[in-house]
């Protein structure tokens, strides 16, 4: 695929909207992804679940997982389904709640609405109601379901802490949440995440693992457990997709959740999304740990000096304990140093680690044996050419934006 720029909401639905339009009306086509009742067999549905259900909706499955492992519909439930596509967890969902029970199966794709309507019409479902919509703007009453399902969705949609809210305003307190859904180890590069055909693969719009589960946290959703987490990229035909998938440890996961009372109050969620454990996490996902580290030990050496001459001049006499500076410039380079080791399992660049290595022994050495400014600045290249190297193979490592990708 090539790069679209100027990324907008629009484009990214625009594409998913294309994609899954193809998934209902041409099933038989060859995607990046597994289609039909095959498929899903094979992402983990009880063999048992799929029997009787109208092949028109099995033909255009494409779930990433079974969200039923969670076992949270009863019946007589109001069951919202967002992104409910041809329909089998929308039918599924509607055997589960019952006569006394309702189903109501959201979807942005047209095609698929269409496809479900006449299925629902032709087969006298009456606890099923179809609704277009999308999960950014739930088109329904607040606390009017007692369930929320999702498979594969939450990857595809643009804003997700709007459509995390949404959920939680139209559940009931005490609602139950059932997703399978797709999340990735590594941060996707900025290049990949501005292409709109690119979210259609469902890796470039999933968010990190952890992040995803904190996402859900701070909305007011508890008891947000992992069920189960596979390697659903395994199953694609397309061996680019799985490379993809590969670079950014994308899998699938089910999870399932409960909606609390209330909702925290939003001084509350920025708080935890400031907590600084966070960023922290977030830099050393992002390979920038040595960055700051390398910033800090040179802060430290010359900033210190700096701060030393600026107060002299204007009267004032900083005492500094020389072991205590050293050691605190030759700290810091030698955790710039870890944070290049630490890249190695990932591209496999030895030579950053050499040069890392080699400005860190020399920072030691010259801060407690033989002082000399100019190796001090040459000491302090090599670590930043070591580091300099690892952050550009990283990137490197996660670049995949290509051609001729499979539609």
């Amino acid at each position: 695929m090539v790069a679209i720029f100027g990324f907008t909401r629009d484009k990214v639905i625009a594409a998913v909207q294309d994609m899954y339009t193809a998934v209902a009306n041409t099933p038989e086509r060859r995607f990046h992804f597994p289609v039909g009742r095959e498929a899903c067999l094979q992402v983990g549905y009880p063999a048992e679940m799929p029997e009787g259900l109208a092949e028109e909706a099995l033909r255009s499955f494409a779930g990433v997982g079974c969200p039923f492992h969670a076992e949270v519909i009863r019946e007589g439930d109001t069951v919202l389904d967002i992104g409910a596509g041809a329909g089998t967890d929308t039918l599924i969902a509607s055997r589960l709640v019952g006569s006394r029970g309702k189903v109501l199966a959201l979807d942005i794709t047209p095609a698929m609405i269409r496809r479900l309507r006449e299925l629902v019409t032709r087969y006298g479902i009456d606890n099923v109601e179809v609704i277009e919509g999308n999960a950014e703007a739930l088109p329904l009453p607040a606390e009017s379901a007692d369930v929320v399902t999702s498979n594969g969705m939450f990857n595809l949609v643009p804003d997700k802490l709007k459509a995390v809210a949404e959920i939680f305003r139209v559940l009931r307190p005490g609602g139950r949440v059932q997703i399978a859904d797709i999340v990735i180890c590594k941060p996707v590069t900025r290049d990949c995440a501005t292409d709109p055909k690119l979210w259609a693969e469902c890796v470039v719009g999933a968010k990190i693992d952890e992040d995803y589960l904190t996402m859900f946290r701070d909305a007011g959703f508890k008891n947000v457990t992992v069920l189960r987490a596979y390697d659903y990229f395994a199953l694609s035909p397309s061996s680019e997709t799985r490379d993809i998938a590969r670079r950014f440890g994308a899998h699938a996961i089910e999870i399932a959740m409960q909606r609390s009372a209330a909702a925290p109050s939003k001084l509350t969620q920025l708080a935890r999304r400031a907590d600084p454990r966070r960023a922290v996490r977030a830099l050393a996902r992002r390979g920038l740990v040595g960055s700051l580290a390398l910033a800090l030990s040179i802060l430290a050496c010359y900033g210190t000096l700096a701060a030393t001459v600026l107060l002299s001049l204007a009267g004032i006499t900083l005492a500094i304990n020389p072991a205590l500076w050293a050691g605190t410039i030759v700290s810091l380079g030698a955790l710039a140093m870890a944070a290049v080791a630490s890249g190695v399992h990932r591209h496999g660049t030895y030579a950053a680690v050499a040069l890392a290595v080699t400005g860190s022994a020399m920072l030691a050495y010259l801060q407690f044996v033989d002082f000399s400014v100019s190796l001090e600045l040459f000491a302090f290249g090599l670590l930043a050419a070591g580091v300099g190297l690892d952050f550009s193979q990283r990137r490197k490592s996660a670049a995949w934006v290509s051609a001729g990708s499979e539609w």
